[in-house]
């Protein structure tokens, strides 16, 4: 069971430096910076309400994303500990 958590803690620490990483760099982009293209060619243009709203939902997924891993990396230590 160890072999599993530990591999498991090691995929999920993997997976948040890739999404760190890939953060920082869009932070990164100067605003001058050409647009990075959609994957959608069909997705309509976003207004500014609509950018908020998806800004707006972003950080609350990222703050969920945050509490889950925590409850798993608690879950896991609780498991390697008893």
């Amino acid at each position: 069971m160890a072999d599993a958590t530990t591999a498991a803690r090691a995929r999920i620490d993997r997976a948040l430096a890739e999404l760190e990483r890939k953060i920082l760099e869009l932070k990164a982009r100067p605003a001058s910076a050409p647009e990075i293209a959609d994957d959608d060619l069909f997705a309509p243009r976003a207004t500014g309400q609509r950018v908020a709203e998806l800004e707006a939902a972003g950080r609350e997924a990222s703050e969920a994303l945050g509490r889950a891993v925590q409850a798993v990396r608690e879950a896991l230590a609780e498991s390697e500990a008893g």
